[in-house]
């Protein structure tokens, strides 16, 4: 079975936001600097909650923030 990798805009999001850091959107969302950090070298998947809660700090729908790379 081949693994499923998703990749995020998380870091661009951020950018588009005013250059919001990673610990702005850390503390948005109830996370560490950390996983923001995991999060945006795809190294770390989020739950879905999470992952709904990053959306919306960013107004944008779910499927605007993670795509499956082929």
């Amino acid at each position: 079975m081949d693994k499923i990798v998703i990749r995020n805009r998380i870091r661009e999001l951020r950018f588009k936001s005013d250059e919001m850091t990673q610990q702005a959107l850390a503390d948005q969302v109830g996370i560490t600097r950390q996983t923001v950090i995991a999060l945006e070298k795809g190294k770390y998947y989020p739950s879905l909650e999470l992952a709904f809660r990053i959306a919306k700090t960013f107004g944008v729908p779910l499927e605007e923030l993670f795509e499956v790379v082929p």
